[in-house]
């Protein structure tokens, strides 16, 4: 499976065709003006990042007096207002100690290392397509020694009964909530406690890859903290669904995080000062959290007038909205034209509508022919009317290749 990312802004799309430098020339460009026309749509789903490094520090400086005392002295190697955030965090979650970290990959190697020893084996079950195995190039294994085992390779969690049939013994098993590569997907409540409890059966500690977790409790219908408490640890990012600039926290026992802060020492992660990230991601749990269910609520909106305006126009010989209702935020489309195809449409719509409902398309599978682009809802998605996504999706629709 190819690598993608839920914010146009972040990636452009590469158009596929012939190499060199006048190729990568016109692939840049092809870029720009993909991401000039998403971004500068005036009706979208989520609001784009702050392009250039004035917007950014404007954003800051607007939103860090409300979330911190700025009269403070600046944070040295953790203390401040990054031990502030770390006490904020594990409160949130339900756990005792939390500990920041520059990146959500350093906080699950840090966590899974630290389980390995504990129950003795450095074996990890968790699923094909979570992180670790799909973006992070094998770091599990080439930098901390561990094993992944897989209980399916189905596209879709496993079950618990999966989890007791393993035929070999595991220390810690991770759930990645939600599991983003394979559509957002989140388990129900029931299956979920299942997946714990069959773990629990195997002697095996309970990570969750959490980096969405802000966004799950809607599905589950329960507080964030019973959620996460279901887990021995939790990991959670703050530049994804909280907008921060960038950062994560692994939170767990005491014990555990003081071995954890031991590791990212080691890895190189406890920086100088961090204050930029600390204060945007309070910002993020003090303005962007709060906001999250409805987000999720919309996001049943904006996938059913898709699914309308895609099953009345003749165009579109076959597609699916997944999952359906979407359990999140954040959903796949798939149809079968090609991903530049499907690109050039949305950015013809944006540039000649001011309308994007679409981002980047991306080629997920072997089959030719065969796209995907993930459907990400923020702030403005709320402005969207049913009637609306309905007449952007048609739109879009009539911009595709006839058979």
């Amino acid at each position: 499976m190819m690598r993608h990312m839920a914010d146009e802004e972040q990636q452009a799309g590469t158009p596929s065709g012939p190499s060199g430098p006048s190729a990568q020339d016109d692939g840049r460009a092809v870029r720009a003006r993909r991401r000039a026309a998403l971004a500068g749509a005036r009706k979208r789903l989520r609001e784009g990042l702050p392009g250039t490094l004035r917007e950014r520090l404007a954003e800051l400086t607007r939103t860090a007096g409300d979330v911190h005392d700025l009269d403070e002295q600046a944070d040295l190697y953790g203390d401040g207002v990054v031990e502030a955030l770390e006490k904020r965090v594990a409160g949130l979650l339900g756990f005792p100690a939390a500990a920041f970290f520059p990146t959500g990959t350093m906080a699950q190697q840090a966590a899974l290392r630290c389980w390995a020893g504990r129950t003795g084996n450095p074996t990890v079950a968790l699923h094909p397509l979570a992180h670790p195995e799909v973006h992070e190039e094998d770091a599990l294994s080439v930098v901390s020694g561990l094993r992944p085992v897989h209980p399916t390779t189905e596209p879709r969690h496993f079950t618990a009964d999966e989890v007791r049939g393993l035929g070999e013994p595991f220390g810690t098993l991770m759930l990645e909530l939600p599991l983003r590569d394979a559509g957002f997907l989140l388990p129900t409540w029931d299956e979920l406690t299942d997946l714990v409890a069959a773990a629990r059966e195997r002697d095996a500690a309970v990570h969750f890859d959490g980096a969405r977790l802000w966004e799950s409790a809607t599905h589950f219908g329960r507080p964030l903290s019973e959620v996460a408490g279901l887990a021995d640890s939790v990991y959670v990012s703050f530049y994804k669904s909280l907008r921060g600039h960038s950062g994560a926290a692994l939170a767990g026992p005491t014990d555990l995080i003081a071995e954890a802060r031991s590791w990212r020492h080691r890895y190189g992660g406890n920086l100088f000062q961090q204050f930029p990230a600390a204060l945007s991601a309070l910002a993020g749990l003090d303005r962007v959290l709060p906001e999250l269910p409805s987000y999720v609520t919309h996001a049943r909106v904006v996938a059913a007038g898709i699914t309308e305006a895609f099953a009345a126009s003749p165009a579109v010989p076959w597609f699916r909205v997944h999952p359906e209702p979407p359990h999140t935020q954040e959903f796949q489309v798939w149809l079968p034209f090609d991903a530049d195809v499907l690109t050039e449409a949305a950015v013809s719509q944006a540039e000649e509508t001011g309308v994007a409902l679409f981002g980047i398309w991306n080629r997920e599978t072997a089959a030719p022919g065969l796209s995907m682009t993930e459907v990400s809802l923020g702030a403005p998605a709320l402005e969207w009317t049913h009637e609306d996504v309905r007449a952007a999706a048609t739109d879009f629709a009539s911009r595709l290749p006839r058979a």
